[in-house]
């Protein structure tokens, strides 16, 4: 299978700093590319065959007085950095034999510690937290992770999908009926998070699977794109960019600005092509909980909008 990827975190029109930051991953190779890296996308990561190691995306969304936020952002993709590494220095790393899905939650749960010491060590990081939203992709198989209200999209022909289900208030009020999808778009409380890494020592990251087709389109983005973008538009300018990653992940960028840009803004796009993959590009993007998770039955899930 063959992979494409770009990546842009911008600051936004409204922001004096960047809180947000991501990872891209190819474990085959060890090669990392980060928003703190403040460099192009590296040539050996822009299109490559997957190894059987597999590939880890990560967005995250730091939050916090100061400087704070950016603190907590990037303790986060280095944690998973590091763990996936195998050069965590701050607990256990991943087993070799263990799935790439385990290792990212084990990562996800460092992270989790690292931020919440950090935060009761240096007064300066006080209160930090960060969202976190990642993928994990070996073979035909995407993992999701998700804590807090970054969000994962998977475009596929003329569909799209929010493959992640925010860990936000509004998204509790609307699953309970009190509130509509158009209400929570403006809603007083839309920022408002129930999970995040760091704020307290337990947490409960959720996860989804989806089976990669031809073609298939990976989105990961903070909530600095996706509370200006609907999921129809998101699709829109992907599409109008045809093959060119880089010029999705700008049009991205530059249209949330022109919407205001109140806050900051990351994209990362991973495209997936190979014979290995099947070709049924009309399949509906089904979006797989593990048995825990499941609260649908699967003529529920069948039967979900995809689009907001």
């Amino acid at each position: 299978m063959l992979v494409e990827l770009h990546a842009k975190s911008d600051v936004g029109r409204v922001r004096r700093g960047n809180e947000d930051n991501f990872l891209l991953l190819d474990l085959a190779t060890a090669q990392t590319w980060s928003g703190s890296d403040g460099a192009e996308n590296p040539e050996d990561m822009r299109e490559f065959a997957l190894g059987e190691e597999g590939l880890v995306l990560v967005v995250s969304d730091g939050m916090g007085g100061a400087l704070a936020g950016d603190v907590a952002s990037r303790m986060a993709i280095e944690a998973v950095r590091d763990v996936l590494l195998g050069e965590n220095a701050d607990g256990p790393g991943c087993e070799p034999d263990a799935p790439l899905i385990d290792c990212l939650k084990q990562a996800t749960l460092q992270a989790n510690r690292n931020i919440h010491n950090k935060s009761l060590e240096d007064s300066r990081c006080s209160g930090m937290g960060a969202t976190l939203t990642g993928a994990a992709i070996r073979g035909d198989k995407l993992d999701l992770v998700q804590v807090g209200d970054s969000r994962a999209y998977v475009i596929r022909g003329e569909q799209i999908r929010l493959a992640t289900k925010d860990q936000s208030l509004v998204q509790q009020l609307v699953d309970v009926g009190q509130i509509s999808e158009e209400e929570a778009e403006t809603h007083m409380f839309r920022n408002v998070i129930l999970q995040a890494l760091g704020a307290q020592t337990e947490l409960l990251p959720a996860t989804a699977r989806i089976q990669i087709r031809q073609g298939d389109t990976l989105l990961l983005c903070s909530d600095g794109l996706s509370g200006k973008l609907r999921n129809e538009e998101i699709r829109q300018i992907v599409s109008e960019s045809g093959d060119d990653l880089a010029a999705a992940c700008k049009a991205l960028v530059d249209e949330a600005n022109h919407r205001g840009g109140e806050d900051n803004i990351t994209v990362v796009l991973a495209r997936f092509t190979g014979e290995d993959l099947s070709n049924s590009s009309n399949d509906r993007i089904t979006v797989e909980l593990p048995p825990l998770e499941e609260d649908k039955t699967l003529d529920e899930t069948e039967a979900d909008t995809e689009q907001q």
